[in-house]
C-alpha cells in the first residue's frame, strides 16, 4: 500500500509532464496580422494619341495598411502628362504614385483608386504595387510595337460605352457639350478657349460623362452679357459669365483643365454626382466652384484654387457648398431647400489670395466631408465677414486632416467658425486632426458661436486638433478626448 501511494503521484506527474510536450509539439502556430496590397490595372477610355488608366488597390491582409506606393515603367515616347488622387514623382521613365493625405489607410477588405492621363500608346509595365507585382498590367515590355499613333488600339472591357471626342476649338467645345451621351468623353486639346460653355444633358452612374484635358486647356468666359432671367438659367441671349456650366447635368467628371478670366469658374446647377478632379481655378471675379441646387453627392478633390473675389471681394469663396436661406427663392429645389448634400472636399490647395472663406458651406446641406485640404490665408478681405478659413453653416460635416495657416495681408479672425442662420444648421459637426497657425492675428481655431442653438446635436472637438500663434486658443468649446 505504502509502495503504492509513493509511486501514483510519480506517475502521474510523468504523465503531465509527456502531455504538455505533445500539447507544445501540437499547439498550432500562431500567425502575425500583416496588410498584404493587390492592385489591379484599369484602363478608363482611349483615343488617338493617349489613354486615361488607373488602379484599384485592395488589402488583401488581415491589419490595416498605413500606405500605398504603386510604380510601373513607361516606353519612350509616352508620358502621364496628369493624375489624381495620388501623388507622383518620376525618375526617367519609371513613375511612382503614394497614396495622397485622405486614402492611404486601408482597413482589410477595403479599397483605393488613383488615376492618370498618359500622352502616347505606351502602357503601364514592370508595375509593383508595395513590392507585390500588379495584376491586369503586364510586367515586361511586350515584344509587340504599339499601334500607330493615327489608329487608337481596342477599348478594353472597362472602356465606358460613348466614343471619346477630341475638340480643339472653342466651336468645338460647345458643340459637343450639347451633344454629349452618357459614357462619352470630350477630350480638351491645349489652348485658350473663350465663350460660354454650358453643359445640360446628364451622364449615369454606369456610363458617367467626362470634360478632361491638361492644365494648359483653359476656359475663359469674358461675359457676362445680355439680360438674363430673374433666377439663372441657361437663356438665349444671356451670357452668365460662369467659365462652366453644368445645369441639370448629372454623372459627369471634370479633370485636368483650367478655368480663369470668368466671373465664376465652374457652377453646378442640380447637377449630383459630379466629381471635380484635380482642375485648377484662378483670377476669378467671385466664387471659384459653387455645388448649387441641389448639386448633391459631388466630389472635389486634387485641385488648386487661387485668386478669387477680384470685383466682389466679400463673395470670393474658393468653395461654396449650397446657397443662403435668402436666396432658396432661387436655389431650393428640393422642397425649398438648396440640399447640396454630402459633397466632399478632399486634398485641394486653397489659396492664397483667396478673398473670401476659403470654404462656404450653407445653411441647410448636411452630411459633407472636409478633408486633407491646405489653406492659405493670405489675401482674406474681410468683407461680408470673409474672415476665416471655413463659415460652417450646415449641419453632420466631418472636417479632418486639414492644414490651415494665415499670414499679412488680409482680414482673419478665426480659422473655422460656425454660425446657425435657421433652426438647425450649425450642428452636429466634428473636427478632428486639423492642425492650425493663426499667425499670431487669429483668436480660436476653431470658433463654435453658439451651443444653445444646437440642443442635442452638438459640434465636437477633437483634443487631436493642434494651434499655434493663436490669440485665443484651440476652441471656445470644451474640447472632446
Amino acid at each position: 500500500m505504502t509502495v503504492c501511494a509513493v509511486l501514483r503521484p510519480a506517475l502521474a506527474a510523468g504523465l503531465v509532464s509527456l502531455l504538455a510536450g505533445l500539447a507544445v509539439l501540437t499547439a498550432p502556430t500562431a500567425y502575425a496580422a500583416e496588410a498584404r496590397l493587390s492592385a489591379t490595372y484599369v484602363e478608363a477610355s482611349t483615343w488617338s494619341t493617349g489613354y486615361g488608366g488607373g488602379f484599384t488597390i485592395t488589402n488583401v491582409g488581415d491589419a490595416v495598411a498605413e500606405d500605398w506606393t504603386v510604380e510601373f515603367d513607361l516606353p519612350a515616347g509616352s508620358r502621364v502628362t496628369s493624375s489624381w488622387s495620388s501623388v507622383r514623382s518620376q525618375t526617367g521613365q519609371r513613375y511612382r504614385f503614394t497614396n495622397a493625405t485622405w486614402n492611404g489607410s486601408l482597413t482589410p477588405g477595403a479599397s483605393a483608386d488613383f488615376g492618370f492621363n498618359v500622352s502616347g500608346l505606351g502602357r503601364p509595365t514592370n508595375c509593383l504595387a508595395n513590392d507585390q507585382a500588379c495584376v491586369g498590367a503586364p510586367t515586361t515590355p511586350s515584344p509587340t510595337a504599339p499601334p500607330s499613333p493615327t489608329a487608337p488600339p481596342s477599348p478594353t472591357p472597362s472602356s465606358p460605352p460613348g466614343p471619346t471626342v477630341v475638340v480643339g476649338t472653342a466651336a468645338q467645345l460647345r458643340a459637343a457639350l450639347a451633344d454629349a451621351v452618357p459614357g462619352q468623353r470630350i477630350q480638351l486639346a491645349p489652348g485658350t478657349y473663350r465663350g460660354s460653355f454650358v453643359a445640360q444633358r446628364p451622364g449615369t452612374a454606369a456610363a458617367p460623362i467626362v470634360l478632361t484635358g491638361p492644365r494648359d486647356a483653359v476656359l475663359i468666359n469674358d461675359g457676362p452679357s445680355g439680360t438674363g432671367p430673374s433666377c439663372p438659367a441657361p437663356t438665349a441671349g444671356w451670357d452668365s459669365g460662369y467659365g462652366l456650366w453644368l445645369f441639370a447635368a448629372a454623372h459627369w467628371r471634370l479633370a485636368g483643365f483650367t478655368v480663369a478670366e470668368s466671373k465664376k469658374g465652374i457652377v453646378l446647377d442640380n447637377s449630383p454626382h459630379v466629381t471635380i478632379d484635380d482642375v485648377y481655378v484662378h483670377h476669378v471675379e467671385d466664387e471659384a466652384i459653387h455645388f448649387r441646387r441641389s448639386s448633391a453627392d459631388g466630389i472635389l478633390r486634387n485641385s488648386r484654387i487661387e485668386h478669387t473675389g477680384l470685383a466682389q471681394p466679400g463673395y470670393g469663396e474658393a468653395v461654396y457648398l449650397g446657397s443662403a436661406n435668402s436666396n432658396w427663392s432661387c436655389h431650393g429645389n428640393s422642397a425649398g431647400v438648396d440640399r447640396s448634400d454630402r459633397v466632399q472636399v478632399l486634398g485641394n490647395r486653397l489659396g492664397p489670395s483667396v478673398a473670401a472663406e476659403h470654404i462656404d458651406v450653407k445653411e441647410g446641406t448636411v452630411g459633407g466631408v472636409i478633408r486633407g485640404n491646405t489653406f492659405d490665408g493670405r489675401g482674406l478681405s474681410g468683407q461680408n465677414s470673409a474672415d476665416s478659413w471655413v463659415d460652417m453653416k450646415g449641419t453632420g460635416y466631418v472636417v479632418e486632416d486639414n492644414v490651415g495657416s494665415y499670414a499679412p495681408p488680409g482680414t482673419f479672425a478665426n480659422g473655422y467658425e460656425t454660425h446657425n442662420p435657421v433652426a438647425g444648421s450649425g450642428c452636429g459637426n466634428i473636427w478632428r486632426r486639423n492642425s492650425s497657425d493663426l499667425g499670431g492675428v487669429g483668436r480660436w481655431a476653431i470658433n463654435v458661436t453658439s451651443t444653445s442653438k444646437c440642443p442635442g446635436n452638438l459640434n465636437v472637438v477633437y483634443a487631436s486638433n493642434t494651434v499655434t500663434n493663436a490669440t485665443g486658443g484651440l476652441t471656445n468649446i470644451a474640447v472632446t478626448p
